[in-house]
């Protein structure tokens, strides 16, 4: 590399290690509001009477767990006069018949099920609850999504959050069925509880806008209406009524201690799906809604921590820049270099990732974990940060510049805590990135050799954690594919017609 090149590189890398360390401090910024939020003591209320409320369980192709979702919701402890459960089931495989005498059932124990078919998957999950609010006039909506199971006391401890008429809508936690089940559960697992016991929580106590997360919470109705009503202009739905709804003054309320299990992604692609569809989402949220944002009269600390959080994915934009030149610059500096240098390199790392391992450890801390589960939440939490940071990236770009009507992937479900690898016609496809997160992985394995060999180790650590996340996230698309391939293969040629011929 030309002298500058390599000058243009280490540019690039500072650049991107400063710009990470906003969103960074932004977390310290969070974790402070959490320590107050977490002081505010919660206001038990009741409801004068009980109102209606409509359940909506969006379904498409979800034979796997479609039943486990509508035994649960039928059994919400709720007057059966004012509870109203709707399938807006787009199915266009066995998980209708499969639902089918479920839906027999709970009718003969005189829960009102409406199970709701349309005839075009127009606007995927937004059109299927926009189609369902057209049949209901219920004043409450309840959603669900396939792979969660509410609790029976879900609506007894959500609907007293409504007494204030300014309440527009009610977010529980998520819990994870299968936290334990690998690796990849658990990291997923930190993330969201960080998501939810630190953000959610810190947002909700000083009064400043989060999101509806799709799933496990609570609408009202006028709320929806007022803010325009579901929309599929972007991917993600949710978060798009979400910041229209607060932007018309509707106020959220986040409830930490309501846990709705749900099932993680097992499998790799099936994950990568998931966080590609929820990072451009976010992108395009922002497009639409940043400038009607800092058009609204709202306090500019409240403006400020929205736009940090519309925009927060393309955090993944600057670590895949930081994963990609961080080779370079560590072995720039392998033979010649100064230690002030690589402590100079070694500290912008640190300070990019610091408060997030804060962010992490005191999620788990949150949730009373053990000590050791803290611990192991760290590493596990930033590398999938960064063995994800190449696939989101791309997903960043495409919501900067794509258009908003794409088409809604959904994410496989297993049921019962299964691997979703078991799965045959939901599986989800491997893209053809993994082959550069499996070298750039490499790359970072190899430079970790090399810096060792010359005594400097100062961003091993790093170089290490994050190519062997690179590597953790990409083999397991390989080896799946390969035995996909294999088995296919192998039963063409065990075929009748092939014996025959």
């Amino acid at each position: 590399m030309c002298e500058t090149g390599s000058v243009d590189v280490v540019v690039l890398y500072f650049s991107c290690c400063a710009l990470l360390a906003v969103f960074s401090l932004h977390r310290v910024w969070l974790l402070v509001d959490f320590a107050r939020a977490r002081r505010q003591r919660p206001t038990t209320t009741t409801l004068d009477d009980v109102p209606g409320v409509v359940v909506q369980l969006p379904l498409y192709n979800e034979a796997e767990v479609a039943e486990r979702l509508l035994d649960a919701s039928a059994q919400l402890q709720w007057p059966h006069d004012k509870l109203v459960v709707q399938l807006l089931d787009d199915s266009d495989d066995h998980t209708t018949d499969r639902l089918a005498p479920r839906v027999a059932h709970w009718r003969a124990q005189g829960v009102q099920v409406e199970h709701v078919r349309r005839e075009v998957r127009e606007g995927y999950k937004a059109g299927a609850l926009a189609h369902g609010l057209d049949l209901t006039t219920a004043p409450f909506v309840a959603v669900f999504d396939a792979d969660f199971v509410p609790p029976a006391d879900f609506l007894q401890k959500v609907m007293p959050a409504f007494v204030d008429d300014d309440v527009g809508m009610v977010q529980a936690r998520w819990g994870h069925l299968n936290r334990q089940q690998s690796w990849l559960t658990r990291a997923q697992a930190a993330f969201l509880d960080a998501h939810f016991s630190i953000e959610h929580l810190a947002r909700a106590g000083r009064g400043r806008f989060f999101n509806f997360n799709g799933t496990a919470g609570v609408w009202r109705r006028t709320a929806i209406d007022n803010a325009g009503g579901w929309d599929a202009a972007t991917l993600t739905e949710d978060l798009d009524l979400s910041f229209r709804a607060q932007l018309k003054g509707a106020r959220f309320v986040y409830l930490d201690d309501v846990e709705v299990p749900a099932e993680l992604p097992a499998d790799v692609d099936a994950f990568k799906s998931q966080q590609h569809r929820w990072a451009k989402g976010s992108m395009q949220t922002a497009r639409r809604l940043l400038p009607s944002l800092w058009a609204a009269k709202l306090p500019w600390v409240t403006k400020l921590d929205a736009t940090l959080k519309l925009l927060q994915n393309t955090a993944f934009l600057l670590l895949a820049l930081v994963m990609v030149t961080l080779p370079m610059v560590a072995l720039q500096h392998a033979h010649g270099a100064s230690w002030v240098t690589q402590i100079l390199e070694w500290g912008t790392l640190s300070v990019a990732t610091l408060p997030v391992a804060l962010h992490f450890a005191a999620a788990q801390r949150a949730r009373h974990r053990r000590w050791r589960d803290v611990v192991l939440s760290v590493p596990l939490g930033i590398g999938l940060g960064g063995a994800l940071s190449l696939h989101n990236a791309r997903a960043v770009l495409e919501g900067m510049v794509g258009k908003g009507h794409d088409v809604f992937v959904r994410t496989p479900k297993a049921g019962g805590g299964q691997a979703a690898t078991a799965l045959t016609s939901y599986r989800a496809r491997m893209h053809p990135l993994a082959w550069l997160e499996f070298a750039l992985g490499a790359t970072h394995l190899v430079t970790a050799w090399m810096l060792l060999s010359a005594g400097k180790w100062l961003t091993v650590p790093f170089l290490l954690l994050f190519g062997v996340s690179l590597l953790a996230m990409s083999t397991p698309s390989f080896v799946r594919t390969f035995t996909g391939s294999w088995a296919r293969w192998r039963a063409s040629t065990s075929s009748p017609t092939t014996k025959a011929a």
